[in-house]
């Protein structure tokens, strides 16, 4: 796959797909082969692909030849990936949780406030995150899973902290490469997994993202 110049828009087909989009691929390759439109080596071949696809174009491909393809793998339905992303917290909080849509590259000030950086569930479109970080007095906090190396060698700790912890599964696939750079007066920078709560805890229960991402 060629490289595109800075600043030029990734061409869809090239976008990174989410396991949700593969889940979707997966569905649909069973359901045709259901109806018979496929054998089941046939099957097993593409759910093998469908499995380790990592872009929208591999994905399209393995459903092109089936009725509603485009209605399980739509590169024109990815989302929007901004070139950069800046968060400037003077003594408050901030949260990107959930399905938010990872950019190409973060600017992130803190003075005395706290960032919370979620990316158990984001949209991962791009294998790389460039993070710049200046924390003075407050907290950035990176929340990973399986799949997102956190890389902060480059970070410069003046009085504060850096720690970086890898996700319990690690060793597969890297959907996620986070290159931190900047640095760290008296605050603290950290990065990850999720932990379980009290509950989880009490009943046992594994631990988040325990089993390596597909």
């Amino acid at each position: 796959m060629a490289e595109s110049e800075p600043g030029d828009e990734v061409a869809r087909s090239e976008l990174r797909a989410s396991h949700d989009d593969r889940d979707r691929v997966v569905e649909m390759l069973r359901v045709s082969a259901g109806d018979g439109r496929l054998t089941a080596e046939e099957l097993d071949e593409r759910l093998e692909q469908a499995m380790t696809a990592r872009t929208y174009g591999e994905l399209a491909r393995l459903v092109a030849d089936l009725p509603a393809a485009g209605t399980a793998v739509s590169p024109a339905t990815a989302p929007q990936v901004k070139d950069v992303v800046r968060i400037d917290t003077r003594s408050g909080h901030v949260k990107r949780v959930e399905r938010w849509v990872v950019p190409q590259r973060m600017e992130v000030k803190v003075t005395s406030g706290h960032v919370l950086l979620d990316f158990t569930q984001a949209v991962i479109t791009q294998p790389t995150l460039k993070l710049d970080i200046d924390v003075r007095s407050g907290h950035i906090k990176l929340l990973t899973r399986p799949g997102i190396v956190v890389d902060a060698d480059d970070v410069t700790i003046r009085s504060g902290g850096a720690k970086v912890k890898a996700p319990w599964g690690s060793g597969g696939p890297v959907d996620l490469h986070i290159a931190v750079t900047g640095r760290v007066g008296s605050g603290h920078f950290v990065a990850r997994p999720r932990n379980r709560n009290f509950w989880q805890w009490l009943t046992r229960q594994p631990k988040p993202y325990m089993v390596a991402a597909r």
